[in-house]
């Protein structure tokens, strides 16, 4: 039997044979069993940050920070203070001993982080095209004010 079409009916039924870990489907998403993890995720979508991401940014795994949202009650303590530094919190603020700044991030508001979207592609644009775009611009700007 071809090893595509056991996979594709395991996926489609859920059949309840094991198999191996290559064959498994896609986990379904969680909701968050713990006060920490919906902070967790409050936070790093405040701050404008996707799972993998935040992973980069405390040298983790989109994993990890996924079982944090939703599984876990505490990481170990240094994933905490690098989560907390990432998160631009104290360690008190994301457990919850205090409660978290208020936000006054521009990508808090949803246009402004579609305009923040396409600002981080420019910066994926070569240097001499993030130039042109910035005098481009700097010359519209200039013009409103004249």
């Amino acid at each position: 039997m071809n090893i595509l079409y056991l996979y594709i009916v395991k996926c489609r039924h859920d059949l309840a044979w094991e198999n191996p870990p290559m064959f498994r489907c896609m986990p379904r998403p969680q909701s968050p069993t713990s006060p920490f993890g919906v902070r967790l995720i409050a936070l790093r979508k405040a701050r404008g940050l996707t799972q993998t991401q935040l992973a980069e940014a405390i040298d983790s795994s989109q994993r990890a920070i996924s079982h944090y949202e939703a599984i876990a009650d505490h990481p170990p303590a240094g994933v905490l203070v690098a989560l907390a530094h990432a998160l631009g919190v104290t360690t008190d603020e994301l457990l919850g001993a205090k409660p978290p700044p208020k936000i006054n991030s521009p990508i808090a508001d949803p246009e402004a982080r579609r305009y923040w979207r396409r600002f981080q592609q420019l910066m994926q644009l070569p240097e001499k095209d993030q130039r042109a775009v910035f005098r481009l611009l700097d010359t519209m700007a200039k013009s409103q004010h004249s």
